[in-house]
């Protein structure tokens, strides 16, 4: 099946709705979308193109993503879309839906804090466990299993959880 470009907002729509459904590699229960780091889809000259922005500038799982990306407008009858990246404005939490959140917090991973509630320089932050809810947590490493990630251990039901880092 080849799409018809020539109604450029049905076709941008249908793109958009097409690339939203891409997961993140490395959190799989997270869309492109959830995350925030699908930005833009346009029409352009009666091709798709696609623009995503990395949680981070290094981020390894961006070439995936663009990948997958092509591979599913591609399967949905698109003709040679395009995935282009861009690094400014710079990715944020902010970005992330309240949907990826919740996803997060299911999943085992303690969302990000609201932009209101991060740390501030040498502050403390508190984030609550996701098995117990508890607040009583504590920072293992910065560094978790990806680089947007930090492992945290909880004081309560002593398990340890992934916290996504705010941007």
């Amino acid at each position: 099946m080849v799409i018809d470009v020539a109604d450029h907002a049905e076709t941008r729509q249908r793109a958009w709705d097409v690339a939203a459904q891409v997961v993140d590699p490395e959190i799989p229960v997270l869309t492109i979308a959830d995350l925030g780091v699908l930005r833009e889809v346009a029409v352009n000259d009666g091709r798709v193109e696609v623009t995503i922005t990395p949680t981070y500038s290094g981020c390894p799982a961006m070439n995936m993503i663009a990948l997958e990306i092509e591979l599913a407008l591609e399967r949905e009858g698109f003709r040679d879309p395009k995935v282009r990246t861009t690094l400014s404005p710079a990715w944020t939490t902010d970005w992330m839906s309240e949907n990826g959140r919740r996803k997060l917090r299911e999943y085992g991973i303690a969302p990000p804090q609201e932009t209101a509630s991060r740390r501030a320089l040498f502050g403390v932050q508190r984030v609550a466990c996701p098995q117990c809810g508890s607040g009583e947590t504590e920072v293992l490493s910065e560094f978790g299993s990806t680089s947007c990630k930090a492992l945290w251990r909880c004081k309560s039901c002593r398990e340890p959880f992934d916290y996504f880092k705010c941007h």
